[in-house]
């Protein structure tokens, strides 16, 4: 049993469990080997942003003493402990997988090798390479005895090096290497034979030419090590009222980069004197996370690992067009006349890029307002807007610019769209804007008609192929007129609380969903003690929010039926002696990321639907802008039940999300039940 507080699980504890999840597909021989390496990579990038992120903020926790045991109601000291003991162990299961995929590699002739593995041939090649392509990005820094010790900049994977010279007492001297990812691929392809692939990574063949770099220095004999920073990615919002907005962001990211080192990953063959070394340069004490690994880290680029060198390509099934759009040119006028469900990724994205581009080009179109949290690095959302405001539209973008990670791309686009003319809002004070919602003002023969769309997802078009996500494309105009309350909002966050206030469609937080939720979970409660049936169904990336989770506990000792996929983080015990009602809780990990938010209530047989942006945690339902509409097209509604149903009866990839955190699979009784693929066959059906 997982040792954690009497009503809810650790928020951080059952983070690492999902991660263990992710794992858990690496390891997975069902799972084709490539897809096995991505696994690993995915891995790899989401342990580091979660030290980057959840260790810091404990870490700051830790620094204010009582005060962030109250917050936590457990010491953030015993939560940090309990962590690393996790990721050691967790890091031992990635050592084993990676072995293990190694061994596979070579059954299918790739070779990973290093730089005492080559032949003539590929020797030649490998200094030619340095050569030609690399040395011009090199730049060692001699490090033992200077005083200001240089930066080292997080998720580089930095390559320290010893220097002596046999059979004498020559000083060793130190140094270290930033292998340039930034500028090239991590994966060499080596000279191969036919029918084999020789792969070799950057820091290898830096490695290899380490006697070419120092060659001036002295020393016959060179060693080098990988190692790993992982910085704490908060930052501070500058109060200082006279800098602009955009301004204290940039000065908060330059802070970022120098943040404080949370964790230090080492290759456990590292010489001693040279670790002891580091360590002291970079102020760190044993409270701190070092950790031995292997020789490989930054693991997250072998999500990028080359595909040609594997025999069999995998062709993921091209989304499918939604039949309602099949034979008609245009989205805008099938939107006009019905509401359109996207499924992501199973459908296409495009009628969302094509709403958007006829709205451009639409000489009825006054106005087009859109939030925008992630984009996509060439972005077809932000072109046809840029269209449409070169087309004489008022166009108004809603850019967060504190998604976090995505900061410094959001202050691009921001540049660029301002340069076009178009209108860009950039946030409310002390609140973040989740929501993803569209709304398109259209005037014909006198008559205004608004439409556009409210998604779960971000309007990302590469994203769209690999997230789980629902998109409503509608004309409904209670819809609409809460998105332009919102909008109204936003543009006078001060003074225009009002307009959240009067929204009567639209669940919005802060403040105002989380008792929608109550009210619609207490509602379930009656019915079934009147003895009426009642359920709740919800889809979410994390369940997190103690005041929900209470109000499910009394839901389910009540008999209520309670029935979750839960991505993520799932903070909710869901065994419990006193439930009437057994709580059927899973986690789907697969090929696709699930990310949509979907709450369903069974209202005494009238089913009430809604998608959302937001999930059930603080953060969302307290300190950011969001978002759920509720699905009333009777059609739509039914595929969004069906659809839930589909992955409740997965059995293939639902792993169960009990009180242990064991990650057990859901066992298979009769026919295996993929959830993805069994959901792209029913859409595909229509």
């Amino acid at each position: 049993m997982v040792k954690q507080k009497k009503t809810t699980i650790t928020r951080d504890i059952s983070w690492l469990s999902f991660n263990a999840r992710v794992l858990q597909e690496a390891a997975d021989p069902r799972v084709p080997l490539k897809e096995r390496i991505k696994f690993l990579g995915i891995f790899s990038n989401n342990l580091d942003e979660f030290f980057r992120v959840r260790v810091a903020a404990l870490k700051r926790m830790l620094a204010l003493g009582m005060k962030s045991k109250m917050h936590l109601e457990q010491d953030p000291q015993k939560i940090l402990a309990q962590i690393h003991e996790i990721v050691l162990e967790q890091q031992s299961e990635f050592d084993r997988i990676w072995k293990n995929i190694l061994a596979e590699l070579k059954k299918e002739k790739i070779f990973l090798v290093t730089e005492k593995q080559l032949n003539r041939e590929q020797q030649k090649f490998v200094r030619n390479y340095f050569d030609e392509e690399v040395s011009a990005s090199v730049i060692p820094m001699m490090i033992e005895g200077i005083e200001n010790f240089p930066y080292m900049r997080e998720k580089a994977i930095l390559l320290a090096v010893i220097m002596s010279k046999k059979n004498t007492a020559y000083k060793k001297r130190y140094a270290l290497i930033e292998v340039p990812t930034r500028l090239m691929s991590r994966f060499v392809l080596l000279p191969s034979s036919p029918g084999t692939h020789y792969v070799m990574l950057l820091e290898d063949v830096i490695r290899f030419c380490l006697p070419q770099i120092f060659s001036f220095m002295g020393f016959d004999t060179y060693e080098g090590y990988v190692v790993k920073i992982t910085r704490d990615a908060e930052f501070d919002i500058d109060t200082d009222l006279d800098v602009a907005y955009t301004q204290k962001i940039k000065k908060g990211l330059k802070s970022r980069k120098k943040g404080k080192p949370v964790r230090f990953i080492y290759d456990k063959a590292i010489d001693a004197s040279l670790l002891e070394y580091l360590i002291k340069k970079l102020h760190l004490t044993s409270k701190d996370a070092t950790i031995p690994g292997g020789r490989i880290h930054n693991f997250r680029h072998f999500m990028d690992f080359p595909e040609s060198v594997f025999p069999s390509k995998s062709i993921r099934k091209k989304p499918l067009v939604h039949p309602a759009l099949r034979n008609t040119p245009r989205v805008t006028e099938v939107v006009l006349k019905k509401d359109i469900m996207l499924h992501l990724p199973y459908h296409s994205f495009n009628p969302v890029v094509g709403l958007l581009k006829e709205a451009a080009m639409d000489p009825d179109v006054q106005e087009i307002k859109i939030t925008a949290y992630r984009l996509a690095p060439a972005s077809k959302i932000i072109n046809a807007l840029i269209n449409a405001k070169r087309n004489g539209k008022k166009v108004i973008v809603m850019l967060e610019l504190r998604a976090r990670f995505d900061e410094e791309a959001n202050l691009e686009w921001k540049e660029r769209l301002e340069d076009e003319g178009v209108t860009v809002l950039i946030g409310v004070p002390d609140m973040k804007v989740h929501a993803k919602l569209c709304v398109i003002k259209r005037k014909k023969a006198n008559k205004v008609i608004h439409y556009g769309f409210v998604s779960t997802g971000n309007f990302n078009g590469k994203t769209a192929r690999l997230y789980g996500d629902h998109c409503l494309l509608t004309s409904d105009n209670r819809i609409m007129t809460d998105i332009n309350r919102i909008f109204n909002f936003l543009e006078e966050p001060r003074s225009g609380h009002h307009f959240l206030k009067a929204c009567k469609t639209l669940m919005i937080s802060p403040e105002f969903m989380r008792k929608e939720l109550i009210a619609l979970i207490d509602h379930e409660i009656r019915n079934v003690r009147q003895k009426k049936p009642g359920g709740v169904v919800l889809k979410l990336n994390s369940l997190a929010d103690e005041t929900l989770i209470f109000k499910l506990y009394e839901a389910a000792r009540a008999g209520v039926t309670v029935k979750m996929v839960i991505r993520g983080i799932c903070c909710m015990y869901t065994e419990n002696k006193k439930f009437k009602s057994k709580v059927q809780a899973i986690s789907i990990v697969d090929e696709y990321l699930e990310h949509a938010r979907v709450f369903i209530f069974q209202n005494n047989g009238k089913h009430r639907a809604f998608i959302s942006s937001a999930d059930w945690m603080v953060r969302n339902l307290d300190h950011r802008i969001e978002a759920a509409v509720e699905i009333h097209d009777p059609e739509i509604k039914k595929e969004l039940n069906d659809i839930m149903s589909i992955q409740l009866s997965d059995n293939v990839k639902a792993r169960i999300l009990d009180n242990d955190l064991s990650n057990q699979y859901v066992k298979t009784k009769g026919r295996k039940i993929r959830s993805q693929i069994e959901t792209y066959n029913y859409l595909a059906a229509k």
